[in-house]
């Protein structure tokens, strides 16, 4: 258990409020210089390489991620499949056991309250592995006051990620070859010390990977012990989601990108909204109107010239002829790309490729930009 965690000049106190997970004295022992806190559990963030060194090495090797902080929220009974969909604006008749499938999480305005993986485990067993948010809260509330018949849970289960272009070879050495030919976005049970899991092929980067599911706390350790054995020809090594690699793969953050105050078409989500009547979701009305209308504003990249900027605390103001053109959520210097990058919620008449844009960057610069399609590729 860690006890005091430096951030910045202060520290991180780490309680039963703020869980560790069965990793941490793994990572600490790799040792772990910062910590972030997601799902009121511990992430790590680094182990004293740079960020840009740190997305170097995801991108030619494999990293093991302490991810435990990915709760999931289990739904299961008789009302499970309808309340899993009144969840979503996502079509989830045709889905099927062993998939993985991205859905956005609205509100009775359409207001995006989450963006999780749903983990389709039995035709009436679900699983919502979760960004920052208590979600349980918010399904257990809708159940109850809906009269759905389902128990909403939160599982012991710790995830792990292995993630790089090796994490194949990585997680087949110990899971089995049947990983290696698992399509993307699909699960199989594993035996691991003559007990199955679950593992995903999934991960939050788009250098390919897995998930392990780790059912028991008392598990974490193992699985943990034994990748990292398998993998020490590998140039295996712990890591975290990568700042740069995620702006430059255009990956959401639930909390950054987009809140509660942003609908799923801002967000580029169009393609996970089935607005026809054919499926039954709160905020359904709310979002088809917005449709009617268009979205006033989306997620879009940015590259930008200077200095590599600073971390980006606060929403960033964004300007095309001194007016207002919409703000920066996430920013990074990107060294493959030797400028800045970042991904901004940008307003409909602002919001093309190419169009160029003034930065008010955090440390009171002024930067030109221009607005780039995600993922960002090389030109």
């Amino acid at each position: 258990m860690v006890g005091l965690t430096r951030v910045g000049a202060a520290k991180l106190s780490v309680s039963r409020r703020q869980r560790a997970t069965p990793y941490t004295p793994r990572v600490t022992a790799l040792g772990v210089t910062d910590f972030s806190v997601v799902n009121h559990t511990i992430l790590p963030k680094g182990f004293g390489r740079s960020v840009a060194e740190d997305y170097w090495h995801l991108r030619s090797a494999v990293q093991l991620w302490d991810v435990g902080c990915q709760r999931q929220v289990e739904v299961s009974g008789r009302d499970a499949a309808r309340l899993v969909q009144y969840l979503t604006p996502r079509d989830l008749t045709a889905a099927e056991v062993g998939q993985c499938l991205y859905a956005p999480l609205i509100d009775d305005d359409a207001g995006m309250l989450n963006d999780p993986i749903i983990l389709k485990l039995a035709e009436d067993r679900f699983w919502l592995s979760i960004a920052d948010a208590d979600i349980l809260l918010w399904v257990r509330g809708l159940a109850h006051g809906m009269g759905f018949e389902a128990e909403i849970d939160e599982p012991d289960v710790w995830p792990l990620a292995v993630q790089g272009p090796r994490a194949v070879e990585l997680a087949s050495r110990v899971f089995g070859d049947v990983l290696r030919d698992l399509p993307f976005f699909r699960f199989v049970p594993v035996t691991f010390a003559e007990r199955p899991l679950l593992v995903a092929r999934s991960g939050y980067s788009l250098q390919g990977g897995f998930e392990i599911y780790v059912d028991g706390f008392d598990r974490g350790t193992a699985v943990w012990d034994a990748l990292w054995a398998a993998g020490r020809d590998l140039d295996l090594a712990p890591g975290s989601p990568n700042l740069i690699e995620r702006i430059e793969s255009g990956l959401l953050s639930y909390g950054n990108e987009m809140t509660r105050a942003n609908n799923p078409l801002e967000c580029n989500l169009d393609r996970f909204c089935r607005l026809d009547g054919a499926i039954d979701c709160i905020g359904l009305d709310a979002l088809r109107r917005i449709a009617e209308a268009g979205p006033e504003r989306r997620i879009r990249g940015l590259r930008f010239d200077g200095d590599p900027c600073p971390p980006c605390q606060h929403p960033w103001p964004l300007r095309v002829d001194g007016g207002y053109a919409g703000q920066v959520t996430s920013a990074i210097w990107s060294p493959r790309f030797e400028q800045n990058v970042a991904l901004a919620m940008l307003e409909r008449t602002h919001w093309d490729e190419g169009t160029p844009v003034s930065i008010e960057c955090g440390d009171g610069s002024l930067r030109r930009g221009e607005v780039c399609d995600l993922p960002m590729e090389e030109t």
